[in-house]
């Protein structure tokens, strides 16, 4: 439960943080980051408290977090891209 809270409180001090003149749009474009968990579904079983994401789920392997370092580059994208990033740090914390 603190990790899916995570996801949600995170963006939004990073998004106070450096977007303090627009932060709870910034926070909604990031959290919406949490959209990559959609690949859980196709697991098996759906859920194992003992599994990692990373490297496990396909929207949470290494290629696909080069592919959202590469989104940095794209402004238009580039706060999602941190959202995105950030949901794959909290998960890689929690492989720990």
């Amino acid at each position: 439960m603190i990790h899916l809270l995570l996801h949600v409180l995170v963006p939004a001090g990073v998004a106070y943080f450096f977007y303090r003149d627009n932060w709870l749009k910034a926070w909604a474009i990031m959290a919406a980051g949490i959209i990559l968990d959609i690949d859980h579904l196709f697991a098996v079983p759906l859920y194992d408290p003992d599994r990692c994401s990373i490297g496990f789920h396909f929207l949470h392997t290494y290629l696909a977090i080069v592919l959202y370092v590469i989104l940095l580059l794209i402004p238009q994208v580039r706060t999602f891209a941190w959202g995105i990033l950030i949901h794959m740090l909290l998960d890689y914390i929690a492989c720990l």
